[in-house]
């Protein structure tokens, strides 16, 4: 992309853009996973929402190189595409220094030395014999599945649950509006009086904001636990979504209405980044077992990334058709998100993997059998082949 310009070919950018698009949904789903079958229980929240402290970083950085007196300009913009490669090469650079997942070589690889030795690298000390016995145990639990995939994933009983709440979750996150507002927001920041020439820097605030409250969701993920902030996130969405619809109706007749738009808009970027931007993917580690765990991020990462693309393509005509009424949608589907959060969503903090898919066996009214040998329980001995 950088090169575009010299080599005045524009396929150079749809091209990379492709790749750039490949990477993202790569890392969207690997980074996640892999930071969760690293990390120790107790700390499992945190590092799952870290991901998302960088997404918003990487947001706020191209919001400062994007201002128009820096590199959004003539002169400066093959370098702003330019600058997508700095982290690639830094992860390039990085990247075959990491240990791989202990989970990972013990489960699928069967290599028990290898996984000592990688949690030995991972804690600092040697005496790693208790997570050892548990990733045994959770290898137990699900010997008899094997490799899950996306198809068998969605016909096995005792995942239901699962499957429907990364993909009400995932859905939530995005078709809650969050793209919808950030589209919206300069129209927000112009009718409030502010400077055509100042919204880019005040646009660039509000990702600063979105960045310190994501920090915040690092700290307190583990204190108030996931289904607090997903609660507490979506109906604050709901709130910023309903208040910001009147005030938009309202702004033409009552002149104070721009500067609660403006409130609401923050608001709603507070709620979001403190649940439903980094708890959805953390979940999906949680609430699944080794076997079964990438399907579960395939099908959560396309969910998240066709309902963004969804958003993205027929919000300017729902704009155009509704107007300043657009944001009722969003509403209602923050509403019917923190609705079934509160009724379905177990709280997941301080439990290991083993102790959550317990919780999720008896909500799909499974036994602790595996699915796959379910049935055979319901047969005397000598019917089942003693």
């Amino acid at each position: 992309m950088g090169c575009s310009e010299v080599a005045r070919s524009f396929e150079m950018i749809i091209v990379s853009r492709l790749l750039v698009g490949i990477c993202a949904g790569l890392s969207s789903n690997v980074v996640p996973m892999y930071l969760g079958e690293l990390a120790p229980k107790n700390l499992r929240g945190a590092l799952g929402v870290v991901p998302q402290v960088f997404i918003t970083v990487g947001i706020l950085v191209a919001q400062i190189f994007g201002l128009r007196s820096l590199l959004a300009n003539k002169e400066g913009w093959p370098v702003l595409l330019g600058l997508t490669g700095i982290p690639a090469a830094l992860q390039l650079l990085f990247l075959p220094f990491f240990p791989e997942s202990p989970r990972y070589l013990l489960i699928q690889k069967k290599d028990e030395a290898a996984a000592r030795n990688a949690l030995k690298r991972l804690r600092g000390w040697d005496d790693v014999g208790a997570e050892i016995e548990e990733i045994r145990q959770e290898d137990e639990a699900e010997r008899a599945a094997g490799f899950i995939s996306v198809l068998k994933l969605f016909g096995m009983r005792s995942l239901r649950w699962q499957v429907i709440s990364i993909i009400v979750l995932m859905g939530g996150q995005q078709l809650s509006g969050v793209n919808a507002i950030y589209y919206y927001a300069d129209q927000i920041y112009l009718s409030a009086g502010v400077n055509d020439h100042d919204v880019q820097y005040v646009t660039a605030g509000t990702g600063a904001v979105n960045v310190l409250m994501t920090v915040c969701a690092v700290f307190v993920v583990e204190l108030l636990g996931r289904r607090v902030l997903l609660l507490l996130g979506f109906s604050v969405c709901f709130t910023a979504c309903c208040v910001l619809t009147a005030a938009l109706a309202l702004q033409d007749t009552i002149s104070w209405m721009p500067y609660v738009s403006i409130a609401c808009v923050i608001a709603y970027v507070i709620g979001h980044a403190l649940g439903p931007s980094p708890i959805p993917a953390l979940l999906i580690t949680e609430i699944f077992l080794q076997s079964s765990r990438p399907s579960a991020f395939m099908v959560g990462g396309s969910v998240h990334w066709l309902s963004n693309f969804t958003v993205g393509l027929i919000f300017p005509f729902i704009q155009a058709g509704l107007g300043p009424y657009s944001f009722i949608i969003f509403a209602v589907i923050c509403l019917l998100t923190t609705i079934y959060i509160f009724l379905v969503v177990p709280e997941t903090k301080a439990k290991t993997f083993i102790e959550i898919n317990q919780i999720f066996t008896k909500m799909n009214k499974v036994s602790e059998v595996h699915p796959e040998k379910e049935e055979l329980k319901d047969f005397p001995l000598s019917a089942s082949g003693q």
